[in-house]
């Protein structure tokens, strides 16, 4: 009787528990990349410790609408979801899509004042690769270009890779430092992830980047029925690829999946 060869993956993703930690922190400095895109630097000793391992680590910032007297109103302040970009002893680099002025967290980041206080708690915990991809296939909207900027760190230059991201329109990329070239969609005035899906529905078989490919992608809620099916024609399991809605058109309060 023959045994059949199964072939063992180069990598998965492995969960990993991070310390539960709230910290106050205040604007230092705020840097505008594109028109609707903002990067800001956060200061404080509380930030003394914190650490980020996975690309696609979520943590959540809280926003006061007014001043705040004790750490209790400011973790009762609004919140929302975004991706750790880099950091040091006792800063932390946040970017921000910044399209209209609804809700909390892109006003703030667009025009609040040098000086303004807001909560970080998290990460709570991370999705790490464990091993070596042959090849990297990393997809998204604007919402996950920091994710993205994380993820092409990472990406050796001999493998062979692919990123794609949606953006309104030219003016609205960004630079992204990669060792292959970024590809950019414009939705112009369609539908946020409209773009994408197109771009996704027509990945065959013939597509897939390597053997034994890491996929990324990560958009408005709507991608991840086109992204699962993706990975269906490609053959990827589950552990071996992120799919996530980030956001959800009209539903501020959509938490992203961790």
């Amino acid at each position: 009787m023959t045994i059949p060869i199964v072939k063992s993956p180069g990598f998965r993703l492995e969960r990993h528990g991070l310390d539960l930690r709230f910290r106050s922190v205040t604007l230092v400095e705020r840097e505008r990349i594109a028109p609707d895109y903002v990067r800001v630097r956060l200061g404080g000793s509380d930030l003394a410790g914190f650490d980020s391992p996975g690309c696609d680590d979520h943590m959540r910032l809280f926003f006061p609408t007014g001043p705040v007297s004790s750490v209790e109103e400011l973790r009762a302040a609004p919140s929302r979801e975004y991706t750790p970009l880099a950091w040091g002893e006792d800063w932390l680099e946040v970017e921000f899509a910044v399209h209209g002025d609804e809700g909390v967290a892109a006003p703030w980041a667009d025009s609040a004042p040098l000086g303004s206080m807001i909560g970080v708690g998290g990460p709570r915990g991370s999705q790490l690769i464990e091993g070596t991809p042959d090849s990297w296939m990393l997809v998204g909207d604007e919402t996950a270009i920091p994710a993205v900027r994380r993820f092409a760190r990472a990406l050796p230059a001999e493998a062979p890779g692919r990123i794609v991201i949606e953006v309104k329109s030219a003016a609205d990329e960004v630079w992204i430092d990669a060792p292959v070239a970024v590809e950019w969609l414009h939705r112009d005035d369609a539908p946020a992830a409209s773009a994408l899906i197109a771009f996704l529905g027509g990945l065959g078989a013939a597509a897939r980047p390597g053997a034994d490919p890491f996929v990324f992608i990560a958009a408005e809620q709507t991608v991840v029925k086109p992204g699962r099916a993706l990975l269906d024609r490609w053959d990827i399991p589950s552990g071996q690829a992120i799919v996530k809605g980030y956001w959800k058109r009209g539903e501020a309060e959509y938490h992203a999946p961790h």
